[in-house]
């Protein structure tokens, strides 16, 4: 939905990310083998002790299970907009989403399924690996043909026209969605704005969380600062579309768990901007 809002891409660049593999590591050992993890732990620790006296077992069962899709959901998409914001190397973003994308396809469906069976939330293995192929696998080889069609081995400017034409009709898409995803909890959100503050705040704590952790690693690990930003960003931020699509053909629209996925949208994006700016802030730690 938002691909078309990235900047003008030089194919011909991507090959030489192979050789500065740091940046692209970092971003899946953020994506795949912490954040899932954390997240599961935060909702657990929050959900079962913390606010157990403020929730119903059953809805809290359902907040755990929004979370841990969504922490099981890395973003792919708007990370191109935050990369945008803090120069980020559009090439080096544009290969860290795709093998991110890929990966999502094989581990987004078995570390789900494991996480909600640890908390004791069991789950129809059909639904999730329909969702994978519905919003991953289908969008990705639409890209990739699409990339062929247009380009015909010659150069990448009837991709780049098709691109610019489609900006207007991506940011209305994501408006809509937005609008939509909301409007569907606008009766929760407004009458029980407690409970809305009760998931916002594992949510905060975890966002934040796993930025500080990829953030003194990408330091750590010597990055420039253009491939440390959206290395960190990527993990940071989440494909709340597909966390949403899932939640709902599990639990139902106006379930715990689709509530849970929205609030990550609500507490995403002014959180998202306050590290791009402290990010843009701090790009002369890279230097």
């Amino acid at each position: 939905m938002i691909y078309p809002m990235m900047v003008q891409i030089d194919f011909s660049a991507i090959k030489n990310v192979g050789k500065n593999p740091r940046g692209l590591m970092l971003t899946i050992i953020i994506n795949w083998l912490i954040k899932p993890f954390t997240m599961a732990a935060l909702a657990w620790l929050f959900f079962n002790f913390l606010f157990a006296d403020l929730v119903d077992p059953a809805s809290a069962q359902e907040y755990i299970a929004g979370m841990i899709l969504l922490g099981v959901a890395p973003c792919t998409a708007m990370v191109f907009v935050w990369s945008q914001l803090t120069k980020g190397d559009p090439n080096y973003t544009l290969v860290q989403v795709s093998v991110n994308n890929v990966i999502m396809i094989f581990a987004f469906a078995p570390i789900s399924a494991f996480l909600l069976g640890v908390n004791n939330i069991q789950v129809p293995w059909e639904t999730l690996i329909i969702s994978v192929v519905l919003y991953v696998l289908l969008p990705l080889i639409a890209g990739v043909f699409t990339r062929k069609l247009l380009n015909n081995g010659k150069d990448e400017q009837s991709l780049n026209n098709l691109l610019a034409s489609l900006k207007p009709w991506s940011v209305v898409g994501l408006l809509a969605t937005v609008v939509l995803l909301f409007g569907f909890q606008a009766n929760t959100i407004v009458e029980d704005p407690k409970t809305i503050g009760l998931i916002a705040i594992p949510l905060m704590i975890q966002t934040y969380g796993i930025f500080i952790i990829a953030y003194l690693a990408a330091k750590w690990m010597k990055l420039s600062f253009n491939i440390a930003a959206p290395a960190c960003l990527i993990g940071t931020s989440n494909f709340f579309e597909l966390a949403v699509a899932v939640a709902i053909s599990l639990f139902g629209l106006h379930s715990g768990a689709a509530l849970a996925t929205v609030v990550g949208v609500l507490v995403e994006v002014p959180v998202m901007l306050s590290l791009v700016y402290f990010i843009n802030r701090t790009q002369h730690w890279f230097q």
